[in-house]
């Protein structure tokens, strides 16, 4: 896929912003560059006077544990007191006008100081938060310095309270001040920061209504929170203008003037229709500015840039619509550091641009930030790339009371605020498990209050039951499949198993089986610890059951699902490493087999658009090698090619799946052709033999905008080992030496091996590539990169970093000033995203053997409750009176016990046997194809003793209840339904 790339021309926007006359548009500077960073507290650290020369010099966003991430468990993360120092000087312009200070975060606790005065505190670990440090500021040289606390069990000083997601398992701790800062000097009469719990403020809100997709048309609006910090009243008015990609003005608007008293506050709004609207959708990152500017007399005093997008959804029918059209969610549960070893979350906004881009290209649609809401930088990369995703606020893994739950309450208020101009929330996430109906009422008065027109659903995990699918608008299991006819519902945290990048199959060096690994909590790893080839074919067999169920398949359906997790992880882990493996790419954003499974499956808003194939695996193995060839394609058949000799057709599975048995290894070309129904070829996939490696290869990925030198941005170096055709060698494991010259400095990489060779200067390719990172320094210049490793012959690189204008501690470049946005998969489609594959016949009464009073319970929509016949008491059995005659063809159900137990069941239609087998153990339902046979009664009954041999193991999660199924309260004996269909073709 070429993505279509759009972006503003830096060079033209930083000389309009240092030309503007004074008291026009607010200042707003990049505050990284030059600070000063210890770890360490010493007791006058805060006093403007005090020498900090001996400090590390640094620029920001920096962790100050950073060598950490990755080398150590999370549990090991480095913890206790650290301080930031910066020298800065204002402008001539910034005398008397009003200056903030904006930081995107810290962790855990900032105490700030301005001059050596103190001007604030913020604990919570999350949110932004911000200043105004007017008062503390003199004329010439100022110093802020920051007092940092990312202890692991910090207590929030005014109630001796711990925070819920300070948690070792989930949060990884990098600490300090490891996002971005912002100075804001604006006008006394200025339009206020999002910045509420240390401002109180709620700044600018940009919004659509009213919309009309199919003729591109809807009503625009902002408000703008005005605050007059003048000695006098003022009288303003408020102007509103909307610029589309390319600069063009679209849209003006006018509010009439009003006045505001002298430190008061009022919020003033403008806007109205528009045509010709380009809507944001997936993939399709396409963002206005929308411009607010009062003036005062005419002129212009303060002018904000609200960088936004405008789209359309709609929670209803277990669906989600975007721009009206169906979308199942397909993609990652990421953690919310989303980090990279040695530098943790702290990197420049085109690598998070590019690391969630990857997560796009798989062809996923949602990111769910796990645990914490993620930084700005995270959230204004997927308004760029047009991928959905749902914004936690603070939590752990459970509903909490008193002070905990204030915490998380104010945790969302913050986000909501600070976050809400972003098209590309879709979800507020009340709670990583299910919370109370009066929380979830709680979670949505905010979103009402602060958030009215953003377009997004507040909801929580779980959520299952009829009374709550009636407060939140949303919800899904952790691990398990869910339907609705009512809210969506989608899986949170699916296919949990893990498989480092360097393992292939047990076939390659260096011979991992599948299941090899060390005990977990007592219990083997067969059931999670797998090799490249197994996950990739685990992740297609977990999906199969989402897409089974999506909609266009039923009333009742599932809304998809996120798979846990798109990146390896230094959180939770269970392998030999101390890092969880689960990710599709590794910690250095390399594709794992994985990736290119999800690329296969989800191409397509809900049913597949562009059918696609990959061989799972390489082909470079020793001679007498026969094995499995496994096929992952949306096609309808595949057969395979091996060195052009046909090798027949796969055995097809779970939809996607196409094996090929005892294939014996041959040099060459394996190639894999997909067919339509028709017979039609729709795609293609190709392995080829690598020659034994050569030599090494170089290549740079860095950012659209150049090698910045200011000391924060990173250049990636990816190393490989080629043949003599420039081929990479997929089973190279050697050993690379790497020498830098110039101003750069090594963060390296990671590979299997001691303290995951995080920070080393040599370390493995694995399947034949690795990378590297290199961090810029202050100084620009030629930076050369010298590869070299035993029997290859070496590579080398030129970079050259690009110099940096700083002035007083300022910087005009913010982090993300110039990327482009992408435009790949165009506006959203007019067509259906699906087709009808079957239609669910209703059911008009229901008949038990025994306890009947609650039969009806299989057909409520509510999966918290049940029917079970009891024991003794007649024929475990149960009777269906459709709604309408009908030829069945399938029923689908949700049986308790479903991940462990296998039920023997008989099914009849109008008396005439349509089904008799076991039915398949799953992660919710189970689909029983029917002899086709009209009628209007359904028996089904339970034939035997229930089978819990092979049951699914879930041996991870801590807290077992969390994976329970029922099986332990329903004897084998039993026929316990939670949920039936049934169905009919369309």
């Amino acid at each position: 896929m070429s993505p279509r790339l759009h972006c503003h021309p830096l060079p033209l926007l930083l000389a309009a912003a240092l030309t503007l006359p004074a008291h026009a548009e607010r200042a707003v500077y990049n505050f990284n560059p030059e600070w000063r960073l210890a770890v360490a507290d010493p007791a006058e650290a805060a006093q403007a006077a005090f020498d900090d020369s001996a400090w590390k010099k640094v620029t920001l966003p920096r962790a100050w544990n950073e060598d950490d991430a990755f080398s150590k468990d999370i549990v090991d993360h480095s913890t206790g007191i650290a301080w930031y120092r910066k020298h800065f000087t204002l402008p001539a312009t910034a005398k008397g006008q009003k200056v903030f200070l904006e930081f995107e975060g810290a962790r855990q606790a900032a105490e700030v100081y301005v001059n050596g005065r103190r001007v604030g505190r913020h604990e919570n670990g999350i949110n932004a938060f911000g200043f105004d440090i007017t008062s503390a500021l003199k004329a010439g040289d100022n110093v802020v310095a920051v007092r940092t606390d990312n202890r692991w069990d910090y207590r929030e000083q005014a109630t001796n309270q711990r925070y819920q997601w300070s948690d070792k398992n989930f949060n990884a701790n990098y600490g300090g001040l490891p996002k971005n800062v912002r100075l804001h000097v604006t006008d006394k009469l200025y339009q206020t920061l999002p910045l509420y719990s240390t401002l109180g403020t709620t700044g600018v809100y940009a919004y659509a209504k009213d919309f009309d997709i199919a003729n591109r048309r809807a009503a625009v609006w902002a408000e703008s929170e005005v605050r007059n910090d003048h000695q006098q009243a003022r009288s303003f008015a408020y102007d509103v203008t909307v610029r589309d990609e390319d600069g063009k003005q679209v849209a003006h608007f006018t509010a009439p003037a009003q006045s505001v008293a002298p430190g008061a506050t009022v919020t003033v709004k403008a806007g109205g229709p528009v045509a010709g609207l380009n809507f944001w959708s997936w993939g399709y990152g396409y963002l206005y500015d929308v411009v607010t500017t009062l003036k005062v007399n005419g002129r212009p005093v303060d002018t904000v840039v609200t960088r936004t997008g405008f789209r359309q959804t709609e929670f209803a029918n277990g669906m989600v619509k975007l721009n009206g059209r169906v979308i199942q969610m397909k993609g990652y549960a990421q953690r919310t550091s989303n980090e990279w070893p040695a530098v943790g979350m702290s990197v420049p906004a085109w690598l998070s641009d590019y690391s969630n881009g990857l997560a796009l290209a798989s062809n996923a649609n949602l990111i769910r930030w796990m645990h914490i809401t993620p930084w700005k930088q995270d959230v204004e990369s997927l308004d760029r790339l047009g991928m959905m995703h749902a914004m936690p606020a603070g939590d752990s893994e459970a509903d909490v009371t008193g002070r905990r739950w204030e915490q998380r309450i104010e945790a969302m208020r913050d986000a909501i605020v600070y976050n809400r101009n972003s098209p590309s929330i879709v979800f507020y996430e009340s709670g990583n498990r299910g919370v109370s109906e009066a929380h979830m009422l709680e979670m949505k008065a905010l979103r009402d209050k602060f958030d009215p027109h953003g377009g997004r659903a507040s909801g929580s995990r779980e959520m299952l039951t009829e009374k709550l699918q009636q407060t939140a608008e949303y919800g899904g299991e952790m691990l398990y499949i869910n339907k609705s006819a009512r809210i969506p519902m989608w899986a949170m945290e699916y296919s949990r198993d893990e498989g480092a990048r360097k393992f292939w199959d047990n076939l390659t060096p260096p011979f991992h089986r599948d299941g090899d690994g060390p005990l977990h909590k007592g219990q083997d790893a067969s059931v999670y610890n797998r090799n490249q080839d197994s996950h990739a074919i685990e992740n297609v067999k977990r999906w199969y059951d989402y897409w089974r169920e999506r909609p266009g398949t039923g009333t009742r359906v599932s809304s998809g699902g996120v798979n846990i997790v798109f990146s390896d992880s230094n959180t939770h882990h269970r392998g030999a490493e101390n890092y969880r493996r689960s990710g599709e790419v590794d910690a250095m954003r390399i594709p794992k087999d994985g990736y290119y499974a999800h690329q296969v499956m989800w191409d397509g808003w809900v049913d597949v658009e562009q059918p696609r194939a990959h061989i799972v695996g390489h082909w470079n193995y020793t001679p007498g090698t026969v094995k499995s060839v496994t096929v992952i394609s949306s096609a309808d058949k595949v057969e395979l090619t091996l060195n052009g000799k046909p090798l027949g057709a796969g055995r097809q599975s779970e939809r996607f799946l196409f094996t090929f048995d005892d294939i014996a290894w041959q040099p060459g070309e394996l190639k894999a052709v997909g067919y339509d129904a028709s017979g039609k070829q729709v795609c293609e996939a190709v392995l080829a033999t690598a020659g034994a490696p050569t030599a090494l290869k170089l290549t740079a990925i860095a950012s659209p905008k150049g090698w910045q030198a200011d000391g924060a941005d990173l250049a990636l170096v990816q190393v490989e080992a080629v043949d003599a055709q420039g081929r990479r060698n997929p089973v190279a494991l050697n050993t690379v030496t790497f020498d830098v010259q110039g101003p750069a400095e090594w963060r390296g990489g990671i590979a299997q091996g001691p303290d995951n060779h995080v920070l080393a200067r040599a370390l493995p390719v694995e399947g034949g590539v690795n990378r590297v990172l290199l961090r810029s320094s202050t100084q620009a210049g030629k930076v050369t990169v010298k590869a070299s490793a035993d029997g290859l012959a070496p590579a080398e690189l030129a970079l050259a970093s690009i110099p940096v204008k700083v002035q007083g501690g300022l910087a005009n470049a913010l982090p993300s000033g110039g990327l482009p946005v992408n435009l790949s998969r165009g506006p959203t489609p007019a067509t259906p995203s699906f087709k009808v594959s079957r239609v669910a016949v209703p059911v008009a009464a229901v008949q038990a053997a025994s306890n009947g009073a609650d039969a009806a319970k299989t057909f409520d929509d509510d999966e918290t409750t049940y029917w079970a016949s009891k024991p003794g008491q007649g024929e475990p059995s149960i009777t269906y009176t459709l709604a309408e005659a009908a030829t069945l063809n399938e029923i689908v159900v949700k049986l308790s016990g479903w991940r462990e137990r296998s039920y023997p069941l008989r099914v009849w239609v109008d008396g005439e046997e349509v089904y008799a087998g076991m039915t398949p153990k799953n992660l919710g339902y189970a689909t029983l194809p029917l002899k086709p046979r009209k009628g209007s009664t359904v028996k089904v009954a339970l034939n035997g003793v229930a089978d819990e041999s092979n049951a699914i193991k879930l041996t991870e999660v801590a807290n077992q209840a969390i994976v329970d199924t029922g099986a332990n309260q329903t004897p084998k004996g039993v026929l316990s339904i939670v949920e039936i269909e049934f169905y009919k073709a369309p």
